[in-house]
């Protein structure tokens, strides 16, 4: 049935909206929750009608989307780490499935978040739900025995990395490269001048932008870390400058707590990440999504991970990519370094910082290499593209 008629027909009735016209999406991570908003809108851009309930951030609710469970609440990192949520999340999980047969949505966003986004999407299939999964698992760098699984319950996929589409078509499955949604919002407000007056920094002093990731578990672990790196380059580096932009999922107290215990002179700005980042000479990033927005904004950076001894042993060996960092990732080589677990020490932050701050010549390379990166993601507009595939379900 054309789009037109199915507006028609539900513009006739009166009450609660129609069962076709209400969808459900789920976005577990800070970043889902960014892109998810942001595909709402443009879905409601082709259809006003349309009503969304599920779980995302403030941004998602925002746009309009009812949320049932909070993505902030149920974001972990690592494979342990889920154990200290798992009650919670199995029960908000039994709610979704609740709603699945009460609401009968027309159709089921997914966005990411595998482990318990594959969960839903059965019970979803079950009950004849369509399924538009938007930002896939990245299983192919771990667990590739999954896409069969996948290739069952979803009906499109739309994906956001170049070498992600034929790795799902050879699979046999019904995909599109969309592009990547951070082209179209990742941009500098402020010349830096004026960012540097607003954040409260000196010009003329080296700006290193620290960025411990947006979940409080992630934080924990690595800002204190970061916190010591930047006290040795205090004293080996001086003068410096520290600026921290605080993540919507972060309690300011939480961060400004673990500054004060390190003694670290750190500015902490919210709401303004992506001029935290430009006007940074070099940062320190957690890998995930916050790698890529560096690397758009041209900004060299270190990239860290850590997670629980147990985590990571059982991550090493599944996992099967030379890289973590999605900026070296999709560049398909080195560009910035990686340094994982207990490689990510203050003493190593700190010199890999020092070294390219230090060398003018690898410092113009990893910027030369950062500005291609942009060129291989195709082209804006990736929202409303994924918006047209999501409602062509409908």
């Amino acid at each position: 049935m054309p789009l037109e008629t199915r507006i028609a027909d539900c513009d006739r009735t009166t009450g609660s909206p129609c069962p076709s016209k209400q969808i459900m999406i789920v976005a577990g991570e800070q970043s889902g929750d960014l892109h998810g908003s942001n595909l709402v809108k443009a879905m409601h851009d082709i259809d006003p009608a349309l009503r969304f309930y599920g779980i995302g951030g403030r941004r998602m609710r925002d746009a309009g989307v009812e949320l049932m469970a909070d993505a902030a609440d149920m974001a972990v990192v690592g494979l342990t780490e889920v154990a200290g949520k798992l009650g919670m999340i199995l029960g908000v999980l039994r709610r979704m499935k609740q709603a699945l047969k009460e609401r009968k949505p027309a159709l089921l966003i997914l966005i990411d978040y595998p482990d318990f986004n594959l969960l839903l999407g059965k019970a979803a299939k079950k009950s004849g739900v369509r399924i538009f999964y938007y930002i896939s698992p990245q299983i192919w760098a771990w667990r590739k025995g999954r896409i069969e699984k996948i290739r069952r319950i979803v009906d499109k996929m739309a994906v956001i990395l170049p070498f992600e589409e034929p790795f799902y078509r050879q699979a046999g499955m019904d995909v599109a490269f969309v592009g990547h949604p951070l082209l179209d919002v990742v941009q500098r407000k402020y010349a830096r001048p004026e960012a540097l007056r607003r954040f409260d920094l000196r010009e003329g002093i080296t700006t290193v932008g620290l960025l411990p990731g947006s979940r409080k578990g992630e934080a924990a672990r690595l800002l204190p870390v970061m916190l010591k790196a930047a006290a040795i380059l205090m004293r080996r580096r001086p003068p410096v400058q520290f600026v921290l932009p605080l993540a919507d999922a972060l309690d300011r107290d939480f961060v400004e707590t673990m500054i004060r215990q390190e003694s670290v002179p750190v500015r902490v700005v919210p709401n303004d990440i992506y001029d935290v980042i430009g006007v940074s000479d070099i940062a320190v990033v957690a890998s995930g999504t916050a790698t890529l927005e560096t690397a758009l904004l041209g900004t060299a950076m270190v990239i860290v991970y850590k997670v629980s001894p147990l985590s990571y042993r059982i991550g090493a060996r599944i996992i099967r990519v030379t890289h973590i960092g999605l900026a070296n990732l999709i560049a398909g080589k080195t560009i910035v370094p990686e340094l994982i677990q207990h490689d990510a020490s203050p003493e190593r932050i700190a010199e890999e910082v020092a070294d390219i701050l230090g060398n003018e010549t690898r410092m113009h390379w990893i910027k030369e290499e950062l500005n291609r990166i942009r060129e291989r993601l195709g082209s804006a507009g990736a929202s409303e593209r994924a918006a047209r595939l999501a409602c062509d379900l409908l």
